[in-house]
């Protein structure tokens, strides 16, 4: 199971360098792709004839979704495939609640020892 962790841990660390240099390459509106590497003419030599733009923007689209999938197989691995179980604060709302019944109960002890007036 360990191993699954790690295994998927490492394709999420991928996916996301991935992105980030996806994204890093990729350039506004009004940039074209023969300026970005440096040649002068059409945007055809390195991409082909439609540019960089298509070819980037899918590659980041499925990398975002190895991304996310990786991060949910990972949730579901961790939870033991309880979804109820998966939020930030669950471990904190139980000991919370746990620990307002024990400061209630000793409220009420200590009511209880003190000598009325």
């Amino acid at each position: 199971m360990e191993f699954l962790k790690t295994f998927i841990w490492i394709i999420q660390i991928i996916a996301a360098i991935t992105i980030i240099v996806l994204v890093l390459l990729q350039h506004g509106k009004g940039a074209d792709a023969g300026a970005t590497f440096g040649s002068g003419g059409g945007s055809g030599s390195l991409f082909g004839a439609s540019g960089s733009a298509n070819f980037l923007s899918r590659a980041t689209a499925i990398f975002a979704t190895i991304f996310f999938v990786a991060t949910f197989v990972l949730v579901l691995l961790n939870t033991g495939g309880r979804l109820g179980d998966a939020g930030v604060m669950t471990h904190y709302k139980a000991n919370a609640s746990a620990n307002q019944v024990k400061v209630s109960s000793a409220v009420n002890t200590n009511s209880k020892n003190q000598i009325p007036n």
